[in-house]
């Protein structure tokens, strides 16, 4: 922990820089200014912190209860404390949710709905409460790893807010309108303003020599910072892993050499016939990788790695050997995110060599093949074949490295920090009269740290599009909420990407989404013809640096490995 000495030494700087910094806090009273003067010290470090968040009354109130109830002068306790009281603000969502099971009737759609509320909500309890037990906790993660640890998770517990509100708006928007205009709003407005509050507590503690955590002796260095080894793999890759994937590579489509702990086989020749009950029988909450090897076959299964499965390696023999198929979709009834085919929870979750769709076809509109809300996940190798909504990278940090991803309308798209690199990305021929659209992110919260990176990917139609690629409009991509971050960075762009390069879905939303563009090549990357939006640009060498693997927007430490190449943890060039 902090020294009590330091902490005071912080908080005599927080109330200094008051007098500048609360001329920015919303006005509370009548007179159109902050009253001040009787405020105590406290008081002011908390007007000072709330005047960077975009809920300033909310703060107050929520701060000013630590004013009131604590002695304690360290600035960690601001965290602790606007985090908390965003999870007795989700609890009480999670409890609404009893009346609108009551109010979906008899509608199954809608029940199911409900459930998935329920359930996102349950995540972002998770992952609020893993983000109280972070701050200030002394563990051997160095102080970039653990920022970057608690922005990833507050900025999921908004995507899994915003996603309950989806989910309730896809079967009936009254039971939206219920649940956003509930406790679920003031939720929304606690967690923007908690991740806010961190920011700005870390920049601070960072500005004088502070930390989250007393600092460890030989802490790991960042990701951007690593070297290769001699064997291709990244130097902080654990040695279990390295080991893992030496014999991966080793053993080409499938991974000879590793020993799995259980083998999936259709024709009866291994531990079990199923995915799904070989998972049912896998280890809770593991801290070690426990390995399924799934022999090559087509498992017509829906899969889903639960969020006790943690440390889960799963191998195939190649992405068109070993495939899960499923053919869920909107046309059913089903909202988006139940139509998945597979579905990865748990943390750490590792993919190699298998292939993952979805077969009910441009007609059947949503319909995914892969979900992911695993954080620290990893897939190698793999192919997402579908339609529209192929890829839905839901939240948390997320890579992909040697796959192959198809679709037609935003196929690629969630709310999480996903790097897809060296992959080939196929465009296919959509249903009539609609337009494809390569990625749809949803980042909703400016301060989120999420985003879509392509990086050193193909872009290119399949051949039944080819011939008629100029006839049908495909963009890059829309931006599905407010603040859609989508970068394009060091890839092929084919010809059939339109000039514009993107189209709108809101039209608020234009003028704040960003789509950042460098040194891509052919004839797709012209950009002299892009939309003319205020957040679409060319950037420069050192912005482009902040979407890389080594960036703290996918820190890896010991999550990340490299299977085949040197690994790239910055840019290619």
């Amino acid at each position: 922990m902090v020294g009590k000495a330091a902490v005071s030494v912080l908080s005599l700087i927080l109330v200094v820089g008051v007098a500048l910094a609360v001329v920015a806090v919303v006005n509370m009273n009548k007179s159109g200014s902050l009253d001040t003067e009787n405020m105590s010290p406290k008081m002011k470090a908390i007007a000072s912190i709330c005047s960077q968040t975009d809920y300033q009354k909310e703060c107050q109130d929520t701060l000013g209860v630590l004013a009131k109830n604590s002695t304690s002068d360290d600035p960690k306790e601001y965290i602790k404390t606007a985090i908390m009281a965003t999870v007795d603000e989700i609890k009480k969502g999670f409890n609404l949710t009893d009346s609108l099971m009551v109010e979906a009737g008899n509608s199954a759609f809608m029940k199911m709905s409900v459930e998935d509320c329920k359930d996102l909500l349950r995540f972002a309890v998770r992952e609020l409460q893993a983000s109280y037990s972070s701050v200030g906790a002394n563990d051997e993660r160095s102080q970039e790893e653990r920022v970057s640890d608690i922005n990833t998770w507050l900025s999921a517990v908004i995507s899994y807010q915003e996603s309950c509100l989806d989910a309730l708006g896809e079967s009936n928007p009254k039971l939206k309108e219920t649940m956003g205009a509930g406790s679920l709003d003031f939720a929304t407005k606690l967690t923007s303003n908690a991740l806010a509050i961190f920011s700005e507590v870390s920049k601070i503690l960072g500005n004088y020599g502070l930390q989250l955590k007393a600092p460890q002796p030989n802490g790991r260095r960042l990701l951007g910072h690593t070297e290769v080894g001699s064997d291709g793999f990244p130097t902080w890759f654990s040695k279990a892993d390295r080991k893992l994937l030496a014999a991966a590579r080793r053993g080409g489509g499938g991974v000879v050499g590793v020993k799995p702990n259980v083998v999936v086989a259709k024709d009866g020749s291994g531990n079990y016939k199923t995915i799904g009950a070989a998972l049912a029988a896998a280890p809770k909450n593991s801290k070690t990788r426990y390995v399924i090897y799934v022999k090559a076959g087509i498992y017509d299964e829906y899969v889903t790695v639960t969020s006790d499965l943690t440390y889960i390696f799963m191998y195939g023999d190649g992405p068109r050997k070993t495939i899960v198929t499923g053919r869920k979709s909107a046309r059913d009834g089903i909202n988006t995110m139940n139509t998945a085919t597979f579905a990865a929870v748990g943390f750490h979750f590792l993919c190699k060599a298998m292939g993952f769709q979805n077969t009910a076809g441009p007609e059947g509109h949503q319909a995914v093949a892969l979900r992911v809300q695993s954080d620290r996940s990893a897939f190698y190798e793999c192919r997402i074949d579908g339609y529209q909504d192929s890829l839905y990278a839901q939240t948390n940090r997320q890579f992909y490295r040697n796959c192959v991803i198809s679709g037609t309308v935003d196929f690629i798209f969630g709310e999480s920090s996903t790097i897809i690199q060296n992959s080939l990305i196929i465009v296919r021929r959509p249903m009539q009269g609609q337009q494809n659209t390569v990625t749809a992110d949803g980042r909703k919260e400016n301060r989120e740290l999420s985003g879509l990176v392509i990086h050193n990917c193909r872009i290119v139609p399949e051949q039944k599009l080819f011939a008629d690629r100029f006839k049908i409009p495909t963009f890059l991509g829309r931006p599905w909420k407010k603040y859609a971050l989508t970068v394009i960075m060091e890839s092929t762009l084919g010809d059939l990407i339109q000039p514009a390069g993107y189209m709108p879905w809101e039209e608020d939303s234009r003028d704040t989404c960003q789509y950042l563009e460098y040194a891509n090549r052919g004839p797709g990357a012209n950009t002299a013809r892009r939309v003319k939006w205020k957040g679409v640009r060319v950037i420069g060498r050192n912005e482009a640096l902040k979407f890389t693997v080594g960036s703290p927007f996918l820190i890896g430490n010991v999550w990340l490995p490299e299977t085949r190449g040197k690994f790239l943890p910055g840019l290619k060039n």
